[in-house]
């Protein structure tokens, strides 16, 4: 009797020391959590995380901090989110860039992007549009600017917010499938972009639309095409590239909440479960189209499918761009 009431001990205080990890983890968050913007304050990665990060702390009662940490493509913030504890509270606010295309633009990586993160959700995707200056391109459709940019000896000049960027990418691919010549011309965003193109030093450009919203409500830029799928819901007037004459030309940047490699599935489920409410919102869902951006949801299996279908699409659009990056 002593020997099975000794055993019975022993097991019920194994359990419970089992049972303490689990019930922290479903806890979480007992204090502010960090999250990690892998960009400067100011642009789109950062706006959204914000917003979002305004959502978390209603729903959990606790603050998340965001902590910028920009550099080499968004490399080092990531770097020093997948070096974090694997406790919960470190996240970052990775991009397409981070997940699926870095890899391929830079020859040395400071992490693996399939092995030393995880994504517990995607959190919003944004389109680029084809954006011509309207005083220096007659240009009022895709087929018109094509026409147009072919009869010009030099080509064209296409500007973007760096190398390796989507918009970097997506004008190197449109040049290819057009037979546009085009020179590309790297700036540090959006800011520099919109005074050359309304100065005419750059012709073109394919970059975030969240960027340029407002530049094309006054007319100054025209919007010729968008690369979302489907007609963007804030701007219904403007074509996607299939409307206007090219087929498989889809190509959007996008996020996710990420988590260092090894943090607990209940955690990595709370921030799923969290964002499902949040993308679900009316209200959170207009206040990201205002910003040019569609709030996403998702499991993390499906952000991890989404991730590496994406990579066979960007690998290929580095190779057509000839980008390469040190750092």
């Amino acid at each position: 009797m002593t020997r099975r009431i000794t055993r019975r001990s022993v097991l019920a205080g194994a359990a419970s020391l089992i049972a303490a990890p689990a019930l922290a983890q479903t806890s979480w968050p007992e204090r502010n959590v960090r999250i990690v913007v892998p960009y400067p304050a100011g642009g789109s990665t950062d706006v959204l995380s914000r917003i979002l990060g305004e959502h978390f702390k209603e729903r959990f009662g606790q603050t998340f901090v965001i902590e910028n940490r920009p550099g080499a493509g968004g490399n080092i913030g990531i770097d020093a989110l997948c070096k974090a504890a694997p406790d919960g509270y470190t996240m970052g606010a990775a991009t397409v860039g981070n997940f699926s295309i870095n890899q391929y633009l830079y020859p040395r990586m400071p992490y693996d992007a399939e092995k030393d993160f995880i994504a517990a959700s995607l959190t919003w995707e944004l389109p680029n549009v084809a954006l011509v200056s309207t005083q220096h391109c007659p240009a009022k459709t895709m087929a018109e600017f094509i026409a147009w940019a072919k009869a010009r000896e030099n080509g064209v000049v296409y500007g973007s917010p760096g190398v390796g960027t989507t918009p970097h990418l997506s004008g190197a691919l449109f040049m290819t499938r057009t037979g546009v010549k085009g020179q590309h011309v790297p700036f540090r965003g959006a800011a520099q972009t919109i005074p050359a193109m309304l100065s005419g030093d750059v012709t073109f450009a394919l970059d975030n639309l969240a960027s340029y919203v407002s530049t094309i409500e006054s007319g100054a830029l025209r919007a010729l095409a968008v690369t979302s799928p489907q007609r963007w819901p804030s701007m219904p007037n403007v074509p996607t590239m299939a409307e206007a004459g090219l087929s498989d030309f889809v190509v959007t940047s996008w996020a996710g909440f990420v988590f260092p490699a090894g943090t607990p599935r209940p955690i990595i489920d709370k921030v799923a479960n969290a964002m499902r409410e949040i993308a679900a919102d009316k209200a959170v869902q207009d206040r990201f189209l205002i910003a040019g951006a569609r709030c996403l949801s998702s499991t993390p299996e499906e952000a991890a499918a989404f991730a590496a279908k994406e990579r066979t699409m960007w690998k290929e659009m580095v190779r057509i761009s000839g980008a390469k990056l040190e750092g």
